[in-house]
């Protein structure tokens, strides 16, 4: 009997492509079964993935609480019952599935932090996944510990944590531990963090050559193994399998962006998307649409994915004056894109995903933070790995078109521009020394299998 390991997600986009990515980790280094297990919501868009069900890695689905009609737009809502409801029925799931598989470890993420209690019931060690930065996960176990405690009131206070070579504004942490955000965000992570007394080991989708005496740091205080990169074999230069095209996409890619970026000139297009969750205000779409007008340079805007029709949003006569020089897509296979010759630049919320992705392609990033760990991810991006810059919010806590037309240009054509497509190439290059067979992400993946093990 092989080992078997459960994996527990959230039915994002971007969640369910690392835990996926995990899983086939796992696999290649002797594991015999990865069940993932997420919500109802995502069954069909999932299961329509190629190889989705194998004989090495299946999806189950349990039910989070809420109708499937419903749109979960309140985080108060889907967290509540997430916790209250679907708590039960993931239970009752595990119950079915350790009828006829011996589970050796469930890996969870952050919002699911009540289900080490449910790993305990079941007897089944628990690990954490963490999407995410080392350097977020420092700052937040060393406060939610009370190692490094600071005042959250002042945006302007300078805290420094070992391992980091630079301070940083409270501004710059993750967005939920500040006392202006939603309590039921914050209790997220509170949670998370007092339930680490069931939680055997941490897996960070970080790498530990970019991030290396954060790491150090924190594998003074608990067992961390990073795993970084969790990208597509062919972004990092590796042969193209069939499994590379089983990303998972809530939102249909469109094929045209790719056929499009080939008849580009190298390093011309600026690449635009915010992601699944982020939504941009249409006083910033517009501005974003003049600065990329004014910019005079082809472009690719993924915009606005869980909206029937994205283009709505746009100025009137956008897409005219355009016409031929960009092109507005609802989503796309971002690894594919990232990797194309003709892109100069990426302009990014700064989700963690994203920015390994980006790393990984050796493109430089323009980062607007909004929340959760944006804006750590984009305080790294400008101080500690120098491969982009940050886009600055007004007064008014909107982007001005100039803001946007500034940074863009700072890491195309502005007098940094060289130093930090210089800074971005080194990223790159320590990301595939990560990714080598008795590097260090292939070497802490099987130390933590040895470890579940014993």
């Amino acid at each position: 009997m092989g080992m078997n390991v459960i994996v527990l997600s959230l039915a994002l986009p971007s969640h369910i492509m690392v835990v996926l990515k995990v899983a086939k980790r796992l696999i290649s280094k002797g594991v015999h079964h990865v069940t993932i297990v997420t919500t109802e919501e995502a069954r069909d868009n999932i299961l329509r993935i190629p190889n989705s069900q194998s004989s090495n890695i299946s999806f189950e689905f349990f039910s989070d609480g809420l109708s499937l009609d419903n749109d979960r737009i309140d985080r108060e809502e889907v967290i509540n019952s997430l916790e209250t409801k679907g708590s039960k029925n993931l239970s009752s799931l595990i119950s079915t599935l350790t009828k006829t598989r011996e589970y050796s470890c469930m890996i969870i993420s952050g919002v699911f932090h009540w289900a080490t209690n449910i790993g305990v019931e079941h007897g089944i060690p628990c690990a954490l996944l963490w999407i995410g930065s080392s350097s977020v996960f420092s700052i937040c176990y060393r406060y939610f510990k009370g190692i490094n405690v600071f005042p959250v009131e002042d945006l302007n206070e300078n805290v420094h944590i070992p391992g980091l070579p630079t301070s940083f504004e409270v501004r710059d942490v993750h967005s939920f531990m500040l006392p202006n955000t939603p309590e039921i965000l914050r209790k997220v992570l509170i949670d998370l963090f007092k339930s680490f007394d069931k939680v055997k080991w941490v897996i960070g989708i970080s790498i530990y050559e970019i991030e290396e005496e954060v790491v150090k740091s924190i594998a003074s205080l608990t067992p961390f193994y990073t795993i970084g990169p969790l990208v597509s074999p062919f972004l990092l230069g590796k042969k193209e399998t069939n499994d590379d095209n089983g990303n998972v996409h809530m939102w249909y890619a469109e094929d045209s962006c790719i056929e499009w970026l080939d008849n580009k000139p190298s390093t011309s297009v600026i690449y635009v998307s915010f992601g699944s969750l982020v939504v941009l205000s249409k006083k910033e779409i517009h501005n974003l649409a003049m600065a990329l007008k004014n910019i005079n340079k082809p472009f690719l805007w993924v915009l606005n994915p869980s909206k029937k029709d994205c283009v709505e949003e746009l100025p009137p006569e956008f897409l005219q004056d355009t016409k031929g020089m960009g092109l507005v897509v609802k989503w796309c296979n971002q690894e594919r894109v990232l990797r194309h010759p003709s892109v100069a630049c990426f302009v990014s919320h700064g989700g963690f995903s994203s920015i390994m992705e980006t790393i990984v392609a050796g493109v430089p990033v323009v980062c607007l933070p909004y929340f959760s760990d944006h804006p750590t991810n984009a305080m790294l991006i400008t101080n500690v790995f120098g491969n982009g810059v940050r886009i600055k919010c007004g007064e008014d806590c909107v982007v001005s078109a100039q803001e946007f037309e500034r940074c863009i240009w700072e890491v195309t054509d502005g007098p940094n521009a060289r130093k930090i497509k210089n800074n971005a190439s080194e990223m790159k290059m320590l990301a595939r020394k990560a990714s080598q067979e008795g590097g260090s992400a292939d070497n802490n993946i099987g130390q933590f299998i040895n470890e579940i093990m014993k």
